[in-house]
């Protein structure tokens, strides 16, 4: 890691700035507040802290710097964050220490990147060529036109089974690194091959613009009708959205996206006005989908086709999009008909009738599941809908809204599933709101309050440690924390931290705390409960060594523990 860029990038990029890039943010007490990006809400909790370069959600607690935020919202890693946030700062980066093999999967990914871009490069040239011509005729007929062509970097693959590995291997890369990559096959033989031949090739990109795979369709005939990338070591195609890269402005601004199954379905929306639109990528809709486009957007507007196998995608979508707290809509096309038919037919006020009509996701699943499945399956479904949901808040939400939809009051359905809904599937998620300053002394329970008043008073650090707050500290969790807090007292923690230590560091420093007489006694009572817990850890010590002395039969020992158990080690440790 390198830490003077990371401080020098955080100099000179103001987390406030990019952040106002994706919400809309209001000054408030001197910090700025504005409905979360990272979950769905009506008032806002998300706050950012631009003079400590932090925000925090108390909501879904979503909390990090810059570089935390600049990931989650793009759906990156943190090295690439690190790369575009250092561009952007016109800061240099040096290369850290890293393990070997940590080393060569990068450098792999790195040489991977580069071959998808060569790869895209060379299937848009040929689209250019006489060997496009099928494929820029198919482009004509549907209506696709020379900038969607331009936007979306169609290509086109010849018949020829070993064109772009030829054309690799004349850029320096060997046949087996194509065959990693994906743009190469090899069969039983060990021959390899064009894994694309013949097809209108789609290009994939991250949400940094890259090529990292590609989806193509036969042109004239054969099968199988599509062909995607397999999985890479950068690509993982239930993670990504196709047009998502072209799109996530539009639905950042909109905080609306229109998700559809196909890729010429994406590039007439967009090539039509819709540019919020992106695309499930050949896979049932995943959570990991979801979750990156929740980061732009609120809500999701499903667009999919009227026949059977459109409702059950649209239903176990719909399913997948409510589970994750996102609000949904459902547009199901008349039977016959896709996206880009009904738009080259209908224009853009064709397909706005549409939209504007799109039902509610739960009514289009309750609705759905009433006219074709039995009563069984039914309650399976709600059952299952109502204990997939990612937090309790979000089910207590849906829970009437499922009944009322049933027909069945709320205390049935509870009374009903009450076996299964007793705990949510995943951690649950507590609202927390900005709380009132604390009664001196509050909440010592455990080791957050000691970790609070550190947090707050970070000048107090050095002292706390030799008073032996340490000792003081029951889990594993707190001493980590705390080991953290002393190795890096006085600088930037925030790189250090995992999730849940960013979260409970930014909550604490988001709230308001003591100050004054106030201050000046909550620290008196801190001291306080640090030497009266050493002292009762020490006597505990001293009875069991006690206890076990005289098991032993050792008077002079027994003497001298009942002695130290007499002595004042707590009036002076309390003096102290």
């Amino acid at each position: 890691m390198d830490r003077a860029a990371i401080d020098a990038i955080k100099d000179r990029l103001d987390l406030v700035d990019i952040v106002r890039r994706y919400v809309e943010l209001k000054p408030v007490s001197g910090r700025w507040k504005g409905l979360c990006p990272f979950h769905q809400e009506k008032t806002a909790s998300f706050t950012v802290n631009g003079d400590e370069g932090l925000y925090y959600c108390f909501g879904c607690q979503a909390s990090g710097d810059i570089f935390d935020f600049y990931s989650n919202i793009n759906g990156l890693e943190f090295k690439d964050a690190l790369e575009q946030l250092a561009a952007e700062a016109g800061v240099e980066l040096t290369p850290g220490k890293v393990d070997p093999g940590a080393a060569k999967r990068s450098s792999e990914k790195k040489k991977f990147l580069e071959m998808h871009e060569k790869a895209a490069e060379y299937f848009s040239r040929l689209l250019k060529l006489p060997e496009g011509r099928a494929a820029r005729e198919y482009l004509k007929k549907r209506g696709v036109e020379s900038a969607a062509i331009e936007s979306f970097g169609l290509g086109c693959s010849s018949e020829e089974w070993q064109g772009l590995e030829k054309f690799l291997v004349s850029n320096g890369y060997s046949p087996e690194e194509g065959v990693r990559a994906g743009l190469l096959s090899q069969n039983a033989k060990g021959h390899t091959y064009d894994r694309f031949r013949g097809r209108l090739i789609f290009p994939i990109k991250n949400l940094s613009g890259r090529v990292i795979a590609f989806g193509g369709r036969i042109i004239i005939e054969g099968e199988p009708k599509y062909l995607n990338s397999s999985d890479t070591p950068i690509y993982k195609k239930g993670e990504h959205l196709y047009g998502l890269s072209q799109a996530r402005t539009s639905i950042a601004r909109t905080k609306q996206a229109l998700l559809t199954e196909g890729y010429m379905d994406v590039i007439s929306l967009h090539q039509f006005g819709y540019t919020n639109s992106c695309g499930v990528l050949g896979t049932a809709l995943t959570p990991e989908q979801v979750k990156r486009l929740s980061g732009f957007c609120s809500k999701v507007i499903l667009v999919f086709d009227g026949d059977s196998a459109g409702l059950k995608a649209a239903l176990r979508s719909s399913e997948m999009i409510l589970t994750q707290g996102v609000s949904c809509g459902v547009i199901v096309l008349p039977d016959g008909e896709d996206v880009d038919s009904l738009l080259q037919t209908r224009g853009a006020e064709g397909f706005q009738v549409f939209l504007d009509e799109a039902r509610d996701g739960l009514d289009f699943c309750l609705a759905t599941l009433k006219e074709g499945y039995s009563p069984r399956e039914i309650m399976d479904w709600s059952q299952g809908f109502l204990k997939k949901m990612s937090n309790a808040a979000i089910r207590t939400f849906y829970l009437p809204k499922v009944a009322s939809g049933l027909g069945v009051s709320e205390a049935e359905l509870r009374s009903t599933f009450s076996g299964v809904l007793g705990q949510s599937s995943t951690p649950v998620v507590r609202k927390r709101m900005q709380r009132a300053p604390l009664s001196v002394g509050g909440q010592e329970k455990d080791d957050k309050y000691f970790l609070r008043y550190a947090v707050q008073h970070p000048e107090h650090i050095v002292e706390l440690s030799e008073r032996g707050i340490m000792q003081v500290l029951t889990s594993q969790w707190g001493t980590k924390l705390w080991s953290k807090f002393m190795a890096h007292s006085g600088k930037d923690i925030m790189p250090y931290l995992d999730d849940s230590e960013k979260a409970f560091w930014a909550g604490c420093r988001m709230e308001d705390p003591f100050s004054g007489e106030d201050l000046e006694e909550e620290w008196r009572h801190v001291c306080k409960v640090i030497a009266r817990r050493r002292y009762d850890l020490g006597r505990k010590q001293l009875t069991d060594a006690l206890r076990r002395a005289q098991a032993e039969g050792d008077s002079d020992r027994v003497n001298a523990y009942l002695k130290v158990l007499n002595d004042s080690v707590w009036r002076d440790d309390e003096q102290h």
